[in-house]
């Protein structure tokens, strides 16, 4: 291994170095190359489902497929031959997704329809992260994973909240509305209340009298007050996260607000800000 950190030698170290490495200008173009291909097997997958391609160019499809298979096989056991630790590999995320990628299509052979299952190597695309080095904005989804983890009790409240109003307005709907207008059940009324107060509106069940009308309205404009919620929750506790506040110099616990006097984990006196 040079100082760089490269590995070299043997045929086995220097694909190594291009399977797994950006650094060099050979390992970003197989990633690149990688990338390219994973993408237009999957829009092949996608074409194939169209029945009007499917019927005229459903054979040079599949030939593709089997190209696009065979090339991620071998590109598959090059990753386990070149790894010091084949079996960790295998077992780790990215391995378990590039085996999945590859089976579907042996699989459909024993199993008609089973390659359609192969959409599944679009999660191969996280490398993508890898070859444009996003890894440093690692830390900023990190701090937003840790807004969404602080508010997750009143999250988990404001959707009590929602789904004792589904409830609610379902219930009336049902008992305002007639089965002909398409509420038959409580449970279909209730359907119709998510719909309605996420603002979505299928229009396969839509309220005929007056007062079903009028109901509908009012939990259409409620629905713009709810979707704004969870929004301005996870902002607070991401201006939160921003700002951690004054710290203790005693318990180092933080986010007192700047006006605090006291820590309000152990009592002690917060260190005063300095004036302007």
């Amino acid at each position: 291994m040079t100082a760089s950190g490269h590995r070299e030698g043997s045929l086995r170290d220097r694909l190594h170095t291009v399977i797994f490495g950006t650094e060099t200008p050979a390992g970003r173009m197989f990633d690149v190359v990688l990338l390219w291909a994973i993408v237009v097997s999957v829009l092949l997958v996608m074409l194939e489902s169209v029945q009007e391609v499917r019927e005229h160019y459903g054979v040079w499809l599949r030939y593709a497929e089997w190209g696009f298979t065979a090339l991620f096989t071998v590109e598959y056991l090059l990753r386990l031959w070149v790894v010091d630790r084949p079996v960790r590999y295998a077992r780790s995320f990215f391995g378990l997704i590039d085996l999945l990628s590859i089976l579907p299509t042996y699989l459909a052979i024993l199993l008609p329809g089973a390659q359609s299952f192969m959409v599944i190597r679009t999660l191969r695309l996280l490398r993508v992260f890898r070859v444009l080095k996003l890894v440093r904005y690692i830390s900023e989804a990190g701090m937003l994973g840790r807004a969404l983890a602080a508010s997750r009790r009143k999250i988990l409240v404001f959707l009590l909240a929602v789904i004792s109003l589904v409830i609610v307005f379902g219930t009336l709907m049902y008992l305002i509305e007639t089965p002909e207008a398409g509420f038959t059940s409580i449970p279909r009324s209730i359907y119709w209340a998510i719909v309605t107060l996420t603002t979505v509106g299928y229009g396969d069940i839509a309220p005929q009298t007056w007062l079903g009308q009028f109901m509908a309205a009012i939990i259409m404009i409620l629905g713009y007050a709810i979707i704004a919620v969870p929004t301005g929750i996870v902002s607070a506790e991401m201006a939160r996260a921003e700002d951690p506040g004054v710290e203790c110099l005693v318990c180092h616990a933080t986010g007192h607000s700047h006006d605090s006097r006291f820590c309000r984990k152990c009592g002690a006196e917060l260190p005063a800000l300095p004036e302007d």
